[in-house]
C-alpha cells in the first residue's frame, strides 16, 4: 500500500504577521499624519498670502490715479474660506498695509495668524507673517519671500 502524503500549506496570515503589519501601518501613520497636517498649515498661509498679495495691483492702481485705497472690497476682493474677515486696509499718502487674519476654515495650528503687506512711500512692498494668536504655530509655515 502506498503512502499518500496530503500538502498541508498554510491558507492565509498567522496572528504574528497581522500584527506585525498592524503595528507597522500605526507607526507610519504617526509619522505622516504630523507632516501632513504641517503641510496643510503651510499651503493654507502661502495661500492666503497669494490671495492678499492679489489686491497689490489694484492697490498700485488706486495710487496712481491719486486715491488712497481704503476698503478691500474697493480692491476687488470677494471671499475668502481662510480668513476670519475681509482684509484691512490702510493706506495715507502712499504708504500703507493690507492686513488679513486667518480663521474660519484655516487649520487650528495658524487660526488667528495674521498676514500683512505693507507698502512704503516709495512703493516697495514686504510681507510679514505673525503667528498672533495660532495654536501651534512653527516658523516654517511662513512662505519664502515674508518674514
Amino acid at each position: 500500500m502506498k503512502n499518500i502524503q496530503i500538502n498541508h500549506a498554510q491558507k492565509g496570515f498567522t496572528l504574528i504577521e497581522l500584527m506585525i503589519v498592524v503595528a507597522i501601518i500605526g507607526i507610519l501613520a504617526a509619522i505622516a499624519i504630523p507632516q501632513y497636517q504641517d503641510y496643510i498649515a503651510r499651503t493654507q498661509v502661502t495661500r492666503v498670502v497669494g490671495e492678499v498679495s492679489n489686491l497689490k495691483t489694484a492697490t498700485e492702481e488706486q495710487l496712481m490715479r491719486g486715491t488712497d485705497p481704503s476698503a478691500a472690497s474697493q480692491l476687488g476682493f470677494t471671499s475668502s474660506n481662510l480668513m476670519s474677515a475681509v482684509p484691512t486696509v490702510s493706506f495715507t499718502n502712499g504708504s500703507g498695509t493690507i492686513s488679513a487674519k486667518l480663521g474660519t476654515d484655516a487649520s487650528t495650528a495658524i487660526k488667528g495668524a495674521t498676514v500683512t503687506l505693507t507698502r512704503t512711500a516709495s512703493g516697495v512692498w514686504t510681507c510679514t507673517v505673525s503667528a498672533g494668536g495660532a495654536g501651534s504655530w512653527k516658523q516654517d509655515y511662513v512662505p519664502t519671500g515674508c518674514k
